[in-house]
Parts: C-alpha cells; sequence; structure tokens
C-alpha cells in the first residue's frame, strides 16, 4: 500500500477497511468471552464508589450533628453562666427574705407591745383609775403640787398619743414588709423555674444530638468495613485479571482474539465485537509494517513511521479513544485500572504497547517479524495495566 494513502484515515475509509477485513474472512467464526471477571471488578467497582457516596453523606451528617452539639454546649456553658448569676442572685433574695422574716416578726412583737399597752392604757382610763384635769385640782396641795400633777397628766395623755401613733406605724409598717416578702418569694420562685426549665431544655438537646451522632458514627463504621472489605476483594479481582492477561498474552488468548488475514501483517475483529474494535484493528493494519521512527506520530497522526506511543496513539485515535497523541507515560494514568475485555494497555515511561482483542500491538513486534501485530509474547513487568472505559 502507498504510505501517502495509508496516513490519511477518515471515519468512512476506517468503516470501509473493517467491512473489507469481515468480507475476506467471512462471518462464521466465533469467539468467547472472557468478560466474567471483568464483570466483577466493575461491579465491585461501582459498589465501591457507591460506598464512598454513602460514607462521605454520613460524613457530611456527622460534621453537621457535630456542628450541633458544638453549639448546644456553648449554649448550655451560657446558660450555666446565666444559671450560677441568677443562683447568686437567689441566694441575695433568699439573705433578703430572712431579713425580712425577721424584721417582720420583730414589728409584729412591737405591734402587739403597743396594742397591749394602748389597751391597758384604755381599760385604765375607762375604770377611771386614771385621775382627771378636776380630780387633780381639788386633790392638790398647794400649788407647787397642782403643776407636778398636771405634768403628771401630761404625760399620760402623751403617752397615749404615742402609743397610738407607734400602733399605727407599725400596722403599715408590717403591710409593707408582708407584700415585699410576698414579691421576693414569688421573684424567687420565678428566678429559679425559669433557669430549671432552660438548663433542662438544654441539656435534653444535647443528649438527644448524642445519641444521633452515636448512631451516624456506628453507620459509618459499618460502611467503611464494607468497604474495606470490598477495597481487598476488587484488589484480588484485579490482581486474578492481570495474571490472566498476562497468561492470554504469553498463550495468544485464543478465547478472545481474531485471526490473521494475510502475511502481511493484517488482522480481523472477532464476530460480537464492538464497532470500535474493528477501527483500532482497520487503523492498526494501515500501520503494521510502517517502519519505527523515534518520535513519530506526535507532530501529527501522519507521519512516515511511528514510535511504540505514537502507533498505539494512532490505533486508539481511530476509533475516537484519544483526541491527540500521547506519550508513554501518560498512558499509565489513562482510561481505567486492569485488563479490558476487549482493549488493555501496558504502558510505562519508556514504553507503551497493547492488546486488541487478543492481538499484541507492539513496535517490539515489528522489530521481530516486521509487523507490528504478534500473537502472545509481550513485556509483563514494570507495566501499569490500563483499558479504555466499557472496553
Amino acid at each position: 500500500m502507498p504510505k501517502a494513502h495509508l496516513l490519511r484515515w477518515t471515519p468512512r475509509a476506517l468503516a470501509v477497511t473493517a467491512a473489507l477485513a469481515a468480507a475476506l474472512l467471512g462471518s462464521d467464526l466465533t469467539a468467547r468471552s472472557a468478560g466474567d471477571l471483568q464483570g466483577q471488578i466493575t461491579a465491585a467497582r461501582s459498589t465501591a464508589g457507591s460506598l464512598q457516596s454513602t460514607i462521605a453523606a454520613d460524613s457530611a451528617r456527622i460534621r453537621t450533628t457535630t456542628n450541633g452539639l458544638e453549639q448546644a454546649r456553648q449554649r448550655l456553658a451560657s446558660i450555666q453562666r446565666e444559671l450560677d448569676t441568677r443562683v447568686a442572685q437567689l441566694t441575695k433574695v433568699q439573705s433578703s427574705l430572712l431579713a425580712a422574716r425577721d424584721h417582720l416578726v420583730y414589728l409584729e412583737n412591737r405591734l402587739h407591745q403597743a396594742s397591749s399597752a394602748l389597751a391597758t392604757n384604755l381599760v385604765a382610763s375607762y375604770e377611771g383609775s386614771r385621775p382627771d384635769l378636776v380630780s387633780v385640782v381639788l386633790e392638790s396641795h398647794g400649788f407647787s403640787d397642782l403643776l407636778e400633777r398636771v405634768r403628771f397628766l401630761q404625760q399620760v395623755a402623751h403617752q397615749d398619743t404615742s402609743v397610738i401613733g407607734t400602733t399605727r406605724a407599725a400596722r403599715r409598717e408590717v403591710a409593707r414588709e408582708a407584700t415585699a416578702l410576698a414579691a421576693l418569694e414569688s421573684r424567687d420562685r420565678t428566678l429559679a423555674d425559669q433557669v430549671l426549665a432552660q438548663r433542662n431544655q438544654v441539656a435534653a438537646m444535647k443528649a438527644a444530638l448524642l445519641d444521633r451522632q452515636i448512631a451516624e458514627l456506628g453507620a459509618r463504621a459499618s460502611t467503611s468495613s464494607k468497604l474495606q472489605t470490598l477495597n481487598a476483594k476488587l484488589k484480588t479481582l484485579e490482581a486474578r485479571a492481570a495474571a490472566q492477561a498476562a497468561r492470554a498474552a504469553a498463550t495468544g488468548n485464543a478465547d478472545v482474539g481474531g485471526i490473521a488475514v494475510d502475511t502481511g501483517g493484517m488482522v480481523q475483529p472477532p464476530p460480537g465485537a464492538p464497532a470500535a474494535i474493528a477501527q483500532v484493528m482497520a487503523a492498526g493494519n494501515a500501520i503494521a509494517t510502517l517502519p519505527y521512527i523515534w518520535g513519530g506520530g506526535h507532530a501529527s497522526f501522519h507521519a512516515d513511521g511511528y514510535d511504540c506511543s505514537g502507533s498505539v496513539s494512532y490505533a486508539l485515535a481511530a476509533a475516537g479513544l484519544v483526541s491527540s497523541p500521547m506519550v508513554s507515560g501518560d498512558f499509565e494514568n489513562w482510561g481505567d485500572p486492569g485488563p479490558g475485555r476487549w482493549i488493555t494497555i501496558y504502558a510505562n515511561a519508556d514504553h507503551v504497547w497493547m492488546t486488541v482483542a487478543g492481538w499484541r500491538f507492539d513496535t517490539v513486534a515489528l522489530a521481530e517479524s516486521g509487523t507490528r501485530w504478534a500473537r502472545g509474547g509481550g513485556e509483563f513487568d514494570g507495566f501499569i495495566v490500563r483499558h479504555p472505559a466499557g472496553l
């Protein structure tokens, strides 16, 4: 084939090439699928992703609950400080209550004494034991005695008036103290009820948040345990898949592989292969025998020869799997990890090659046999194994 034609690939040209390859070999060949293990890996990864999402959601809820707990603690500390202030106020109120009660007892005793004195004076006045002004004048012996008796009479009258005033004042003060005492007792009860109600409310909220946090932490721990178990299983499956891919490549992977069209290096996809596999194989056929040129296929997909990464990039680009040439090291992180059902990439910083439907596509094979396509062989140690998503 002229090189100029081989390097100008269009989707229509690739489709025609794939159709011609299928027509040359017919469609009665069958190949068994080795995708069960890959299906398990895909399912495990999907489950792991779901578990990680669940853990992330649980962690978000735990952060929310933790924030709520911190707010409750701050609120409880604030209420406790308020409670301490109220307790100090209550102590003062209770001291005032004691003082008020003592003063009320004193006033009540004073009132009792004043009332008794007043009653005694009234009884004495009624029974006539106390002298009046006429009897004082008639019974006096001289002017000096008269003056003395009058002063005594005035003192008695003054004492009665004082007793009456003291009694009235004592009654008023007792009434005021009783009212003040009732107000203090009411304030005492109100302050105590308010503080206790607030503290109980916040304590209940804190207890509920703690219960929720414990439940959420338990749920996350359970999910994390499941994820650890699943990751261990996934590593085992990936190791088995890598070993299976190595054995398949070493033996030609007859369960999946295509069949050579001719000794010129043409291969075909097996029956039932996706269209992308036919496109990749057709593009690989187009450059299978072109020479190795270091850096070839990197400045542009159109080149006179290709190196290892340029060859792989060219074939993958035909199916739209890459949009520009990639170097070997780029393929270490390309696609999904592990071997694929149809395409498996083996890459490190120095070299890259791939298997397509069981056929090895490698510039090392070109040096050995004159075509990039080969059955079996290839380097496995020190290579990162990747594959296109879904393939």
